[in-house]
């Protein structure tokens, strides 16, 4: 056996429901939780969704965002609030505002005067909405803290102009891409400085259009010149470097246009022995354009205006011309900022951005404390409020055993069947849950719930006292949550386990009383057809004799009589011999043999029923939704008993006046018959004391 964990501090416990749990109720027992043994805390994990408690604060106590919170996140979060607060113990109490006077941090105590006074609120005391209000102004406004410019954050056009090339051209502007952004425009600059007249082919701005209209038509250039010269090493490779009339024919079964991909895949022009490219008349319809902008933009500058067909030595020229250009070009920086083009870029560096974005990150700089402040606030306000609630439901489950709160679990009461039942848990999959529920020995029942405008919820009921007769699928109720909205609840499946021990007690005889009546309607139903048959058939036939088989046969009535009279004459036997038995008895082990046959029908189903209803444990039902319950959270008789409340008459009222619709005769033959077996009894008791009973 592991020896228990050593503490030093002094802890103590309370026992509730069979479970031994921590009591906090001190400062020093929050400061000392890291020091209590996990063994002993109830819970080790529960969601973050799908509890009653703001879901916000469980996701400031989950650091991981793993969607669960852990014995590691709630010690460090009491830890966070305890350094923070001038007296700890109030986290127990909680309280939906967080006075200023309560916080023991000056420099959170000054950011919360802070917040009241950014909302021109006057008071002594924060709410949680109040810090999240305040932190939502400041994200939606231009400057939010976090070192980031956005396109809006510019005091005027140039530099809101200034921050959106930025953000296109690095992603963010932080002072990092900033700085890196002014670098990519300086070295922009110095390669464009470093090109010269040389560089652009004494064609001044014009070299850029030269450059791109040659690029643009250079491998179909060399294409046709390529053909060209072939064609001349070997004329009669002439006819197969062009398209033959069949290819032009099958082109010619679609719908063309100028710029087809079949035109635009032939030769720029048609091929002939060392021809020259023209340049407007005779060129390919596709390549017209191009050509066209080849001859204005390149050809005219550089090789003369009066030019309208290119030899491959002109071509050659050409190239070698812009040669330069196109070396200083391939040293071009690789970076975005560079496709702003030389003009935006000189703007920007002779313009006063730079130094408009330092004045605006300073002013950033300076909001980033308070953004930290008011999240704080809100922090601190949140787990001032529900802290105490979550470790009363975690580190034990102190408000589930409460009579006077409930559990964070528990997602309201269902009203079905005349009961309402406190122990219901939202779930996500019956289906799923269902394994986990059978283990906890309870009768869960689950049901959708609906609320106008098509909102739905899916939650699992336990029923822990009363029966389960009138507990079927598609029975409704109403669920009303811890907001006390009300839902449409219909049963849609069940887990069945025994409720009570009279439930047990008394299913033995509704069993056999339902066979009973099952076996009846069946006889009653089968003669009924019979009897309906033979009247349709003598309807149908009236005058048709009977048939054969037909006839009354004495001997079989005889004998269906006679075991009839033999099965009454063995009911009279056992019905003798029980009540020579108890004339055998004294008066007084009467009730004892009563009370014995009762229990050898019903002992068997009360046993297995007790047996499972000291089984039963919450762990199972709250584990089939996330939680990881450390404790044996059991629940006995009596708090099965408060989770589910039958329906009863108040104290002190009463009934008024008589029921109008009373079966009076079905009354009158229940009192005669009481009368019946209390006069049986006492002739029975007076012929065992003055032996009047022969036998």
């Amino acid at each position: 056996m592991t020896p228990p964990a050593t503490s030093p501090h002094p802890w103590r416990f309370f026992r509730s429901g069979g479970l031994d749990q921590v009591h906090l109720g001190s400062a020093e027992d929050l400061r000392s939780l890291e020091q209590l043994d996990r063994k002993l805390w109830v819970a080790l994990s529960c969601p973050v969704r799908g509890l009653q408690v703001d879901e916000r604060t469980l996701a400031l106590i989950d650091t991981d965002k793993d969607g669960h919170v852990r014995p590691p996140e709630v010690i460090a979060a009491v830890s966070w609030a305890c350094t923070r607060l001038a007296d700890p113990k109030s986290l127990l109490a909680g309280s939906p505002s967080l006075p200023l006077a309560s916080i023991g941090d000056a420099a959170l105590a000054e950011s919360a005067r802070w917040v009241l006074s950014r909302l021109e609120k006057p008071g002594d005391s924060v709410l949680p909405s109040d810090a999240a209000e305040v932190g939502r102004g400041l994200s939606k406004g231009a400057l939010k803290g976090d070192g980031i410019l956005r396109p809006d954050a510019g005091g005027d056009d140039d530099t809101r102009a200034l921050v959106a090339d930025i953000t296109a051209c690095c992603g963010e502007a932080s002072e990092k891409t900033v700085a890196a952004f002014f670098s990519d425009l300086e070295a922009f600059r110095g390669w464009a400085a470093r090109g010269g007249p040389a560089a652009a082919a004494d064609l001044g701005p014009l070299a850029a259009e030269a450059f791109e209209a040659v690029a643009a038509v250079k491998a179909k250039v060399l294409d046709y010149f390529a053909r060209t010269g072939l064609s001349a090493f070997d004329p009669a490779a002439t006819a197969g470097l062009g398209r033959t009339p069949d290819d032009y024919r099958a082109m010619g079964g679609a719908v063309l246009s100028p710029d087809a991909p079949a035109i635009a895949a032939l030769p720029l022009a048609a091929v002939a022995p060392g021809k020259p490219l023209p340049l407007s008349a005779g060129v390919n319809p596709a390549w017209a354009g191009a050509l066209s902008r080849l001859r204005t933009a390149a050809v005219a500058p550089i090789l003369g205006a009066d030019r309208q067909e290119l030899t491959r030595q002109d071509w050659d020229a050409l190239q070698a011309k812009l040669q330069p250009y196109e070396a200083w070009v391939g040293t071009r920086p690789a970076t975005r900022a560079a496709g702003l083009g030389a003009e935006r870029i000189e703007a920007i560096l002779e313009g006063g951005g730079r130094k408009a974005l330092a004045d605006l990150f300073a002013e950033d700089s300076q909001l980033a404390p308070r953004v930290g402040a008011a999240a704080d606030v809100e922090r601190l306000a949140l787990l001032h409020r529900d802290l105490g609630t979550i470790l009363r439901n975690f580190v034990n489950f102190a408000d589930f055993y409460s009579k006077g709160h409930s559990a964070v679990f528990q997602a309201g009461t269902l009203y079905v069947d005349s009961r309402a039942c406190s122990l219901c848990v939202q779930v996500d999959d019956a289906a799923a849950h269902a394994a986990f529920a059978v283990m906890s020995r309870l009768y869960v029942a689950y049901l959708d719930c609906r609320r106008p405008g098509g909102r739905t919820m899916k939650i699992a009921a336990a029923v822990t006292q009363g029966d389960s007769d009138y507990l079927f699928v598609g029975r409704n109720g109403v669920f009303y949550d811890r907001t006390g909205a009300d839902w449409d609840a219909t049963i849609t499946s069940i887990s069945d386990s025994p409720i009570s021990i009279r439930q047990a007690f008394l299913a033995p005889y509704k069993r056999a009383s339902a066979f009973i009546s099952e076996q009846f309607a069946k006889f009653a139903a089968s003669k009924d057809k019979a009897v309906q048959s033979a009247v349709g058939a003598s309807v149908a036939s009236p005058g048709a004799a009977a048939a054969p088989g037909q006839y009354f046969d004495i001997a079989k009535f005889a004998g269906i009589f006679a075991a009839v009279g033999i099965a009454i004459g063995a009911v009279g036997v056992a019905v003798e011999r029980i009540f020579s038995r108890l004339m055998g008895l004294p008066i007084w082990m009467w009730p004892v043999a009563v009370l014995a046959a009762l229990l050898i029908v019903s002992g068997p189903s009360i046993l297995l029923a007790a047996i499972k209803l000291r089984q039963r444990t919450l762990g199972p039902l709250l584990e089939g939704t996330g939680w990881a319950v450390n404790g044996r959270v059991k629940i006995n008789m009596p708090l099965g008993s408060a989770l589910t409340e039958r329906a009863c008459l108040p104290a002190g009222s009463a009934r008024i006046g008589t029921d109008p619709y009373e079966d009076k005769a079905a009354g009158r033959r229940r009192r005669a018959a009481a009368a019946v077996i209390v006069l049986v009894c006492a002739w029975l008791a007076a012929a065992r004391i003055f032996r009047l009973w022969p036998f």
